[in-house]
């Protein structure tokens, strides 16, 4: 499978830079910063969370590369009560707490790099760009590699992982992850049509720990 190029998403130089700007806009204006991939695709996650019969409400759910922790904060907001963000950018997990706070939520965060392992063991793992970012990243086959492998360990058993992807399409990502993980579902995104055929801008896949 050919590899994307490397590109300055896929550095944290990045990532703190960015972070730094949306902290100051934050404190100043109350702008807690960009969705990624749009407020339409947290909710369509939220939605099929909240139909699956395999999370509850005091599932241990971890969103890694959680920037600001919006789909946390929308999460905590659903009642959803052991949620965790990680992110190796220590700026996005400073504006992440001061948007929590500021809305009186308990949601735990903390600095962490994934492909450095996860702190312990979870029954959801929920990414939207941190895989897409690794796939950026120099040497990013091993990188990619060694995310899977740290994401299949710390999952408890028929723990699963939820997955939003720019770079992948449903079949490159079920071939990535196929040694370790069987998709069990795909959640809808918004599709558009050109010359006569359909199409999706992102990928949304749930993959269930073999």
């Amino acid at each position: 499978m050919e590899e994307l190029e490397s590109s300055e998403l896929g550095t944290l130089e990045y990532w703190e830079n960015r972070y730094k700007d949306e902290i100051h806009n934050f404190s100043n204006h109350g702008d807690p910063g960009e969705v990624w991939f749009g407020e339409d695709i947290v909710d369509r996650v939220i939605r099929w969370m909240n139909e699956s019969d395999i999370i509850e409400k005091n599932s241990k759910i971890v969103d890694i590369g959680c920037g600001n922790g919006m789909l946390l904060v929308e999460l905590a907001n659903e009642g959803y009560r052991n949620l965790i963000g990680l992110d190796y950018s220590e700026n996005a997990i400073d504006l992440a707490r001061k948007i929590a706070e500021k809305q009186n939520l308990s949601i735990e965060f903390m600095t962490c790099d994934v492909l450095k392992g996860l702190p312990d063991k979870y029954e959801v793992v929920h990414d939207k760009g941190t895989y897409d970012a690794i796939s950026l990243s120099e040497n990013p086959k091993e990188q990619r590699e060694k995310y899977i492998e740290t994401v299949h360990h710390s999952l408890d058993e028929m723990g699963v992982l939820i997955i939003t992807s720019c770079n992948w399409t449903q079949n490159e990502l079920e071939e990535q992850f196929n040694g370790k993980f069987q998709r069990t579902a795909t959640i809808p995104t918004p599709q558009f049509k050109f010359g006569g055929k359909i199409g999706s801008v992102v990928t949304c896949c749930v993959f269930q720990k073999k």
